[in-house]
This record gives structure tokens, C-alpha cells and sequence, in this order.
């Protein structure tokens, strides 16, 4: 990892700080908009951050067991050694969710209107830290403008794909929030929103393959995508809002969160090639 700040034997690494800031932002919009609602913004604060716990745990303990055991299992002291790399995406969402939901029971606080309530703002928060990881794809033509000189190689900027398309998605989300038509919509239409950005940004990095092109996250990614359409189909059953309690959408809803989305892709691949490049 790319260091920020050195000071001393103390490193603030780049991706930490940008992991830091994307849930920083992400549990104070999930917090203000509990407000709005009426829910219990303290519990859910308690709930956010040991959630946030709760993903980076499951981030290492999924990298570890999955893509390369051997070597932790010889050497374990280096499975807390994060700052050497070594996070898995879908790990983090497994342990976040599965905190999240223990929490959210031992509250009763409801769970399907609390997961649909920070699904933008975990998109969000995921885009933002993006920038500051430092993983890039393969190797891309150097005539390609978005190309990142790596070491004089030129690489695919797959960060930036992948945190321009999360930016995407919470548009959607953001305004897909304001008009639910069952309990459960808006969480479920992120997690496959989510696993089909992973699995579109996986063809441009370099990982090792489990049949033809795809990779172990291709086939997370893909199980991820069954289990939202199997939930959706039961929670159309289940959880089916009022007509007369949806909102209407307006055209400066539209306007609002695409000049929202388009500042924040602006911003941050200035930020990227800032500290990237």
C-alpha cells in the first residue's frame, strides 16, 4: 500500500485513509436519513460501526481462506498485517451484513427497511475508498488515454472503473430509496447491482482464473447475483408497499443526483490521478 503520511515507524496509508473517509461519509448520510425517518439514530449508530468492524474482519479472514491459505497458515502473524494488502470485497460485505443483522435483531429494529435505508450510502462509501486502493488491472495500450503508467507499464485504472460505476448504481439507488414498492428493494437491487460492477471490473485486473476467464470473485459475484434474485421474488410476496405510500418522483430529483453523481466522478479521478499516477 501506498503511504500518505510517514512519521516515524507510523504509516497512514492512502487506501486506509480513503476507507476511512468513504465510511465516515457514508454512516453520516445513513444517520441523518435514520433521522428523517423517525428510526433510532443511536442504536443505529452503534450498529454502523461495529458493522464496519464486522467487514473489515470478514474482508481478511475471506482473503486469507480463500486466495492464498498456505501461506497464512505458515506464517499467521501476517494475517494482521493489512497494510501489506490483502482484502476481499465480498468478505467484507458477508462479515458487515452478518453483524449488521445480529445487531439489528438484538434491537428489533426492523431489518429490511434498515438494509434498504443504507444501501446508497454503502455504495457510496465502498466508491470512495476505492480510490485509494492501489490494485490496478492488466496491462493496457499505452495509446489509450486512461491508461496509469505503473513502473512504465501501462495498466488498466481499475479502481477508477469501479468507483465510477459504484457512483452510478447510488444514483439509482438514491433515487430508487424514494420510490419503494416492497421492503427489501432497494438493499437487494444493490447487491446485484454491486456483484455485476465486481464481476465487469474482474476481466480488467489480473487474478487467478477457475475456468476459462473467471476468477473465484467471478463465481462470489455470481452467487451473489442468484441469492438478490431469489430474495427478490420472496419479498415481492412478502413485503409489497401501498400504492398510496409512494412518492412521486420530479424531474429536479433527476437533475439533483446526476449533477451529485457527475461531481463526485469528477472529484474523484482527479483524486486518483493525484495520488495514483
Amino acid at each position: 500500500m501506498k503511504p500518505l503520511i510517514s512519521l516515524g515507524p507510523f504509516n497512514l496509508y492512502f487506501f486506509g485513509f480513503m476507507i476511512a473517509i468513504g465510511a465516515a461519509v457514508g454512516i453520516f448520510l445513513f444517520i441523518r436519513e435514520a433521522k428523517k425517518q423517525g428510526m433510532n439514530h443511536n442504536q443505529l449508530l452503534d450498529v454502523a460501526i461495529y458493522s464496519l468492524i464486522g467487514g473489515v474482519v470478514g474482508a481478511r479472514l475471506i482473503f486469507v481462506l480463500i486466495y492464498n491459505p498456505s501461506f497464512y497458515f505458515s506464517n499467521p502473524l501476517e494475517i494482521f498485517f493489512v497494510h501489506n494488502g490483502g482484502l476481499s470485497i465480498h468478505g467484507g460485505l458477508l462479515g458487515g451484513l452478518l453483524t449488521g443483522y445480529l445487531l439489528l435483531k438484538h434491537y428489533k429494529i426492523p431489518i429490511w427497511k434498515t438494509l434498504d435505508l443504507v444501501a446508497p450510502f454503502l455504495i457510496l462509501a465502498q466508491g470512495i475508498a476505492r480510490i485509494g486502493c492501489d490494485v490496478f488491472g492488466g496491462p493496457i495500450s499505452s495509446s489509450l488515454p486512461w491508461g496509469m503508467d505503473v513502473n512504465d507499464q501501462y495498466l488498466h485504472p481499475a479502481q477508477a472503473y469501479e468507483f465510477i460505476l459504484d457512483y452510478i448504481l447510488f444514483g439509482y439507488l438514491w433515487l430508487r430509496l424514494k420510490r419503494v414498492t416492497y421492503t427489501g428493494q432497494v438493499f437487494l437491487h444493490y447487491i446485484i447491482g454491486y456483484m455485476i460492477i465486481r464481476a465487469i471490473v474482474e476481466f480488467s485486473r489480473i487474478n487467478p482464473v477457475v475456468y476459462g476467464p473467471f476468477t473465484v470473485s467471478h463465481l462470489m459475484s455470481l452467487l451473489g447475483i442468484i441469492i438478490g434474485i431469489i430474495l427478490i421474488k420472496f419479498r415481492k410476496k412478502s413485503g409489497l408497499i401501498k400504492k398510496q405510500e409512494l412518492i412521486n418522483l420530479k424531474q429536479s430529483d433527476f437533475i439533483k443526483i446526476t449533477l451529485i453523481v457527475l461531481a463526485l466522478i469528477a472529484a474523484s479521478i482527479l483524486i486518483y490521478n493525484g495520488v495514483q499516477g
